[in-house]
């Protein structure tokens, strides 16, 4: 099988980013940027979505997290696009519901080339640390646009807004995980249309 494999560079007055990501890994990650809860939340995806995943980030992190946590979605959904190359042989679909503690999360992908975000999803907190939680949506909706994916976020319960941020990235890497394997019964496209 040829490697699916992709990296990434964004040089923009507000950030620089380098990344890199294999499809087919096995949850190896270095991340480094100035953002210190979206590293944890990449790491967590990249363990359950078994990608191997290289951020090398600088953002103006003075101002607030914002530019340098919708870039690196922006890169993150740029390469995955570009390692799945014309999609032959996938499963196209995908979904996870994951648990952490009292939440439950659920992520639903089709990577349709129709992209969306449908975000069903309440977070008690406006941060957790320094980190404005408005920003995971941010970095899905734009996720979502560059990988050109259909992207279901479904926060079934929870109380404690890291635990459902958490069970959202888990479940994200693993619906990916189901959504981008190759199936050998798969032949061509999972489309009638013929292309994805």
């Amino acid at each position: 099988m040829t490697e699916r494999t992709a990296t990434i560079t964004r040089k923009t007055n507000e950030t620089a980013i380098q990344l890199s990501l294999e499809v087919d890994g096995d949850g190896q990650s270095n991340i480094q940027s100035p953002v210190p809860f979206l590293n944890h939340m990449l790491d967590l995806w990249t363990r359950h979505g078994l990608f191997d995943l290289n951020v090398q980030a600088e953002g103006d992190t003075e101002i607030d997290d914002h530019h340098t946590t919708e870039d690196i979605g922006i890169c993150l959904g740029q390469a995955l696009i570009e390692a799945l190359g014309d999609k032959r042989g996938i499963r196209r679909y995908g979904n996870a519901i994951v648990p952490m503690d009292e939440a439950l999360a659920q992520v639903v992908i089709d990577l349709s080339n129709r992209p969306h975000l449908e975000w069903k999803a309440e977070l008690p907190s406006e941060k957790v640390g320094t980190f404005d939680t408005e920003l995971v949506h941010e970095f899905l909706w734009k996720l979502s646009i560059e990988a050109r994916m259909n992207l279901h976020v479904i926060v079934h319960h929870g109380t404690n807004t890291h635990h459902i941020i958490e069970a959202i990235f888990k479940a994200l890497g693993r619906a990916l995980d189901e959504a981008t394997q190759i199936d050998p019964r798969v032949k061509g496209v999972p489309s009638t249309k013929g292309m994805l």
